[in-house]
């Protein structure tokens, strides 16, 4: 008797049990994983964040000759910037050049300065952000800027040393793998005003050497180089002597030796 019990109890107990399940079911917890699936698709279906625009602070301040070509030549490196997926913030006010402010730029171009354009506390900003990975571009008289300042010197490369008067001259290509060069052909022909230089820093990497046999004027002899490029103190330099006159910045040859130069800059080789 204890064992038919024993089964119709545990017979009842199943049917309460079964009764309960059919009259109270609950949900089940949601899914982590399902939930994480979810979320990836989201995150799948989201547009992509395209890739950053690079922006280059472009200086103009001079102390000395203020060449007329400047204006032109901001506009050509805007006009490059709208093609080439970079922005250009021109300024010729010295106090930008601070620690904060220079954060937010990936180069900076010396656009044709002339004489001591920054404070020693701007200099150490400056040298700073070199040092932290930034990059410079020197356009012209960039190279009759700050000869008080040694580390400039070594950055842009040599300093400016005279120059005969504005004429033709022959350029031959040093170098054609560099994105500054590689669309000319072995000589290149233009007009400009050719500067000589001295103090030449030994380390830089000479893109184009000036024929001194095709003008009038030069002083450095057979090894005169034009434009060049280095790395220097955790950052990179890329300088040209070009761009005295605003016909130059109308050269498309001349622009996309500007545009080699700023994707040296910025890494885009």
């Amino acid at each position: 008797m204890k064992t038919l019990k024993n089964v119709t109890c545990a017979l009842l107990c199943t049917l309460i049990l079964y009764a309960c399940s059919d009259t109270n079911e609950v949900e089940p917890d949601a899914d982590p994983i399902a939930d994480e699936a979810v979320d990836e698709n989201t995150d799948d279906e989201a547009p992509e964040e395209g890739a950053k625009t690079a922006s280059l602070l472009v200086f103009t301040k001079t102390k000395g000759f203020r060449h007329g070509s400047i204006e032109k030549g901001v506009a050509t490196l805007v006009e490059l910037g709208e093609n080439n997926d970079f922005t250009i913030s021109e300024t010729d006010d010295a106090t930008d050049f601070n620690t904060e402010n220079l954060e937010q730029y990936q180069g900076v171009v010396f656009l044709s300065t002339t004489g001591d354009v920054l404070t020693n506390g701007q200099q150490l900003a400056f040298e700073r952000y070199i040092q932290n990975g930034g990059s410079f571009m020197g356009i012209h008289s960039a190279t009759d800027t700050e000869y008080d300042w040694p580390w400039y010197g070594q950055l842009v490369g040599a300093y400016f040393n005279g120059h005969p008067s504005i004429q033709d001259a022959s350029i031959t290509v040093s170098n054609d793998k560099h994105p500054a060069t590689a669309h000319l052909q072995n000589t290149w022909e233009r007009k400009d005003e050719w500067y000589n230089f001295k103090d030449i820093n030994p380390a830089i990497l000479v893109l184009l050497n000036l024929d001194e046999d095709s003008y009038d004027g030069g002083t450095n002899g057979p090894n005169h180089p034009i434009a060049w490029y280095h790395d220097f103190d955790g950052g990179r330099s890329f300088y040209t002597a070009g761009g005295h006159t605003e016909a130059s910045f109308e050269e498309p040859d001349f622009k996309q030796h500007l545009l080699g130069g700023i994707n040296y800059c910025l890494g885009r080789e």
